[in-house]
C-alpha cells in the first residue's frame, strides 16, 4: 500500500500474507491471525505529528432500494509520535485475536455485506488528516477432528 502527495511525502505499507509471502495482492487473515509489515519512508518533506493504523469493519445491507452503509473503528494503533525522516521504516505487528472480528461476507443474497479494511493516518503539524484504506479478506480457519 502507497501513500503519496507528489513532491512531499512517499511512503510505502508492505504487509504479509497470512502464509509469510509478501504480495500486493488482496490479504487473507484468519480470525487468529498476525498482520506483519513495515512501514518505509521515501520522501517527507511535510512535518508528520503522528500516524495510526485502524482496522475498520464495513456492513452494508440493502433493504429495497435502499443501500445502508455502516463503518465501525475495531481498533486503533499509533504506530509513530514525531517527524519521520527520509530512509527510515517502522516495523508494524497487529494481533487479530484480540477483537471480535466475524468472517468477510461478500453480497450475501444480494442484501448484505461485511468487509474490513487497514486504514493508515496520517496527521501533520497544522491537523490536516492523510490517508489510505487496504482492504483485506478475513476468514475462519476449518474446524480440526480431535
Amino acid at each position: 500500500m502507497e501513500v503519496g502527495i507528489e513532491d512531499c511525502l512517499h511512503i510505502e505499507f508492505e504487509y504479509n500474507k497470512s502464509n509469510g509471502e509478501w504480495e500486493s495482492k488482496p490479504h487473507r487473515y484468519h480470525l487468529k491471525d498476525v498482520i506483519i509489515g513495515k512501514i518505509f519512508f521515501f520522501l517527507v518533506k511535510i512535518k508528520i505529528k503522528n500516524m495510526d493504523i485502524e482496522i475498520r469493519r464495513r456492513e452494508s445491507t440493502v433493504t429495497g432500494a435502499t443501500n445502508h452503509v455502516e463503518t465501525e473503528t475495531l481498533a486503533k494503533f499509533e504506530l509513530m509520535d514525531g517527524a519521520p525522516v527520509r530512509g527510515e521504516s517502522i516495523p508494524v505487528r497487529l494481533f487479530l485475536s484480540p477483537y471480535e472480528l466475524t468472517p468477510t461476507h461478500r453480497n450475501i443474497n444480494n442484501k448484505f455485506s461485511v468487509k474490513y479494511y487497514l486504514n493508515l493516518v496520517l496527521v501533520d503539524e497544522e491537523g490536516l488528516r492523510y490517508f489510505k484504506q487496504q482492504q483485506i479478506t478475513i476468514y475462519r480457519l476449518p474446524l480440526q477432528d480431535t
